[in-house]
């Protein structure tokens, strides 16, 4: 008996383009059905316990401000429960500014006289540390404590983007790339800075174009009749200069590889954010990530370009403490860079897994989705971590904690 097997002719390249479209237009089904055409991404309201935490005061002193008829009227439930908006609570703070006791303390923690842009760079190597989860909740939790906050999604795979409503192939929003690229097409960067669901947060969306960097800074480092390629780590920090009066930090999320995005962005830093999920393998391929940066950084030092940072800090991320192996990577760190370590570890939280299903960070989603316990332990993690790097950004400008 003859038996003949079928060997399939795969044409590899239009196959997976094929499958790219069928995912993209399945994700868009989905977003229609959650969000209208047009619709704008919505924030909820946050309660009086959250504002009090947020903007650094008693509930009973916003409380005696309501009852005074001072300051945002807040929503208030039969059970007399006060809720505030994300923009009333920016009208709080900017009222508690103006009419609090200036020589105790300042509500508005703008940027001053003398004090410089920060610019926070979160990088790993490799997939799965936590680093658009790190970036997307610390732009987050730096705009509702006040400050004037430009995120931008430097990874062409655009997680940071769908996490504030944008999807990059539907809406054909213009990347980072627009004002990077070298030749007469630049935009300046304020044209493609947008805002977001939260007041005080703008970003600048990514998409795949971004990866055209990669291609065309060596071949304008050889062009002889241009020095721009030979100088591309200064793309970005001559870029923000541009808007650098409108904000006090920019965050940016890093691709995972070390190429040439990564590097202009890390020129452009005053401090670096590693993040690294405390398992062997993540180690050693951060090792890796560090050793190849160093030597790069060596090697284009020669040119000019130079990271002269203000900190830089290892975050733990998805952090399991009951976990031994992981236990022993965390103190095996600890053990080596005692001082460069944050003292406050990511956990690894179903909350902020739960959470990023629906394309939300932990500060938008419904506290009511997620068993108290849950959801308190998450962000009370969130919110330690954030704070200890917002502390380090104050600690930059010259100020007491």
């Amino acid at each position: 008996m003859n038996m003949t097997t079928s060997i399939e002719d795969l044409d590899f390249g239009q196959e997976i383009l094929r499958q790219g479209e069928l995912i993209s237009d399945n994700l868009n089904m989905l977003r229609l059905e959650q969000y209208p055409p047009d619709a704008q991404k919505g924030l909820r309201s946050f309660s009086l316990a959250e504002v009090a935490d947020y903007l650094g005061v008693t509930q009973n002193h916003i409380k005696k401000l309501h009852l005074e008829g001072k300051g945002p009227v807040p929503a208030t439930t039969a059970t007399g429960r006060r809720t505030y908006t994300a923009t009333q609570m920016l009208e709080l703070r900017h009222f508690l500014d103006k009419n609090g006791r200036s020589d105790f303390k300042k509500y508005v923690p703008h940027r001053r006289a003398g004090e410089s842009l920060q610019v926070i760079s979160v990088v790993n190597f490799k997939g799965g540390s936590g680093k658009t989860t790190t970036t997307a909740h610390l732009a987050q939790y730096l705009a509702l404590t006040g400050h004037r906050v430009l995120a931008i999604d430097l990874d062409p795979q655009a997680s940071l983007t769908a996490l504030h409503g944008i999807q990059p192939e539907l809406d054909k929003n213009p990347s980072l790339f627009e004002t990077l690229r070298y030749d007469e097409g630049r935009r300046p960067i304020s044209d493609i800075i947008q805002s977001t669901n939260f007041p005080g947060l703008d970003i600048i969306p990514a998409n795949l174009e971004l990866q055209e960097y990669e291609y065309q800074t060596p071949l304008a480092a050889t062009n002889k009749s241009s020095p721009e390629g030979k100088l591309f780590f200064t793309r970005i920090s001559s870029a923000l200069k541009e808007v650098e009066d409108r904000y006090d930090v920019v965050v940016i999320d890093c691709p995972p590889q070390l190429g040439y995005l990564t590097l202009t962005a890390l020129t452009a830093s005053t401090s670096v954010l590693i993040t690294v999920h405390p398992q062997m393998l993540d180690i050693m391929s951060m090792s890796q990530f560090l050793l190849m940066l160093g030597g790069i950084l060596d090697s284009i030092r020669g040119a000019g370009a130079k990271v002269k940072l203000n900190w830089f800090r290892y975050l733990v991320t998805r952090y399991e403490p009951t976990d031994g192996p992981q236990a022993q990577m965390v103190g095996f760190m600890q053990a080596m860079f005692s001082t460069r370590m944050l003292q406050n570890h990511m956990l690894k939280s179903t909350a902020i897994s739960d959470a990023g299903i629906t394309k939300q960070t932990l500060y938008e989603v419904e506290k009511s989705q997620f068993t108290r316990t849950t959801y308190d332990r998450a962000l009370e993690c969130l919110n330690a971590v954030n704070g200890e790097i917002t502390a380090l950004v104050h600690k930059a400008w010259g100020r007491r904690a």
